[in-house]
């Protein structure tokens, strides 16, 4: 047996007992993923460890969020090489910590593919010469952008409960600087069908989560788990059970760090037998078709 199987199947027990689980016909399939491979005409979703996140739409536009990658722990060996994701449309980058805005200016100069930022981080990577104008798209909270037409996938920008300091070395003293980093955001991605992505980011319970969840919909909800930094498994449980109520769910950002402490089986011991929510734990490298 597989890791990915195993890896699932220890999720789908923990909610088996759960009378009010969905049986649904849209099963999330797991696949170990070779190096820039993408399944065509579906939905796929590939992590990459902490919130690093690659996106397919069923079109076959390719959405990076949040790529740390390079000095990732958790990053597979094979993805550590930048060329190795394949073709990148688009970035989409969450907040200016390096966790996160990570590899995002040398793959949106490698692809020629803009940095699409909610949260206002976009004029500091101009301002200091980091990504030309032309690779820093910028939009804001509750703001939709529409990249590839009417007909492409939707990124709405919304509220997330963090920081967002820019740590910079500046070429010429060779010193840390710290800049304006935005305000950090999370993401709902509307797929060409209709499905619903909420990668959230970083961040901290907060009561708009009810609100967001009401508004939009999101299908499936891309949370973190870590603690410390972020939600725990804890708060995470109460922002899906009892805000969001997503059918499907996958812990991300934890384990990168000692402080990341948050586990997946955690989350899903807090989630209960009240909770109709499947949650799919990927490893590293691995995706999920919907």
């Amino acid at each position: 047996m597989t890791k990915l199987t195993v890896a699932f199947l220890l999720a789908a027990a923990a909610l088996a007992g759960c009378a009010n689980a969905p049986v649904t016909s849209m099963a999330p399939e797991l696949k170990p993923a070779a190096p820039g491979s993408i399944s065509a005409g579906k939905g796929e979703v590939l992590w990459l460890g902490q919130a690093a996140v690659r996106i397919t739409t069923p079109s076959g536009k390719v959405i990076m969020i949040d790529p740390w990658l390079v000095n990732n722990p958790k990053t597979p060996a094979a993805y550590k090489q930048l060329g190795a994701l394949g073709k990148v449309d688009m970035i989409l980058v969450t907040h200016a910590h390096a966790d996160h805005l990570g590899d995002a200016p040398a793959l949106a100069k490698m692809h020629n593919a803009p940095i699409y930022n909610g949260g206002g981080i976009g004029q500091s990577l101009v301002a200091l010469n980091i990504v030309p104008a032309a690779l820093a798209q910028r939009f804001g909270k509750s703001g939709t952008a529409a990249p590839f037409g009417p007909g492409g996938p939707k990124i709405t920008a919304v509220r997330a409960e963090h920081a967002s300091e820019l740590v910079w070395k500046n070429p010429a003293t060779d010193k840390d600087e710290v800049h304006y980093g935005g305000e950090p955001v999370g993401y709902i991605i509307e797929m060409e069908n209709g499905f619903k992505i909420w990668h959230m980011g970083d961040t901290g319970l907060f009561g708009d989560m009810r609100l967001i969840g009401e508004l939009y919909k999101p299908d499936l909800v891309l949370i973190p788990i870590s603690g410390y930094t972020a939600m725990g498994p804890n708060e995470a449980a109460i922002a899906v059970r009892d805000m969001i109520r997503p059918r499907y769910a996958i812990p991300i950002h934890y384990g990168t760090n000692p402080l990341a402490k948050g586990t997946p089986a955690e989350f899903i011991s807090a989630l209960g037998s009240q909770s109709t929510t499947r949650v799919v734990v990927p490893e590293p490298g691995q995706k999920v078709d919907f």
